[in-house]
């Protein structure tokens, strides 16, 4: 088995419980050596999915609950549900791109963040399994995989729109969840989206290194390259306030995103 391999393996799992063994266990295979070679095993256009939950059109979601433990159910489920989809992004992205050859320190980060999310999953899971909930039980939108193909093509449009945009996202939201949550007396959720901010850090860095090192390698300035990227693939533009603390401290550069605020670009 070559690594892309093992992630086209991950990305045809449809049980969400198998998907997140799975990726322990082949992650663990690739940096033992289990996995020697890298391959060129492209995936599929969308990853395997469960019955459950119904996909919809972001707009077609019904509204979500804030009360009790309905909201806080709500809550969680669509953090699953992200969580789910960035697992599959991660090892999507070890394989849609063989004609990069990114170096290996490239395929160490995706596998890793590939882990981390399976993690978080695992751990939305039990706050639900501790709610009388499971994944699935709610609808979820399809706005993530939708983002992934619309960057198919181009592996620095992947890294601009999903690590460094949706994932950056989190950095600028997360801490005020924690606050609400912890201020409504949840004592549970917090701790847990603690670690994910925390691991998010990390994402939004290795996405900010792989896209300045590609930059580099195709001549590009990188924040130019990422605003004229932003315009083309997400042109509904970021949405401020930013968590500028945070986004320091993955190395990402105010003047990468700060022109492309909303009602600046």
């Amino acid at each position: 088995m070559t690594l892309s391999d093992a992630a086209v393996t991950v990305l045809s799992t449809a049980d969400p419980q198998e998907k997140c063994r799975l990726t322990h266990a082949l992650a663990a295979a690739w940096r033992e050596g289990g996995i020697p070679e890298v391959g060129d095993t492209l995936p599929p256009p969308r990853p395997a999915r469960p019955e459950r939950p119904e996909l919809l059109a972001p707009r077609e979601m019904p509204k979500r609950s804030y009360g009790g433990d309905k909201g806080r159910i709500g809550l969680v489920h669509a953090l699953a549900h992200i969580e789910l989809n960035a697992i599959d992004l991660a090892w999507d992205i070890v394989c849609r791109f063989p004609a990069e050859a990114m170096p290996k320190a490239f395929l160490d980060d995706w596998v890793q963040v590939a882990v981390d999310e399976a993690v978080h999953f695992e751990m939305l899971q039990r706050l639900l399994d501790g709610l009388g909930a499971n994944y699935g039980d709610l609808p979820a939108h399809d706005g993530l995989w939708q983002a992934a193909e619309k960057t198919a093509d181009d592996l620095m449009a992947r890294l601009a729109v999903v690590p460094m945009t949706l994932e950056a996202r989190g950095l600028d939201t997360t801490p005020g969840t924690i606050a609400r949550l912890t201020a409504n007396g949840d004592g549970l959720t917090p701790p847990v989206l603690d670690v994910i901010l925390t691991d998010e850090i990390r994402h939004v860095a290795a996405g900010v290194r792989w896209f300045a090192h590609l930059a580099d390698r195709r001549g590009l300035d990188p924040a130019g390259a990422y605003h004229r990227l932003l315009g083309e693939r997400f042109p509904a533009g970021l949405k401020p306030p930013f968590n500028h603390a945070a986004r320091a401290e993955a190395g990402f550069p105010p003047a990468w995103y700060e022109p492309m605020a909303r009602g600046t670009a």
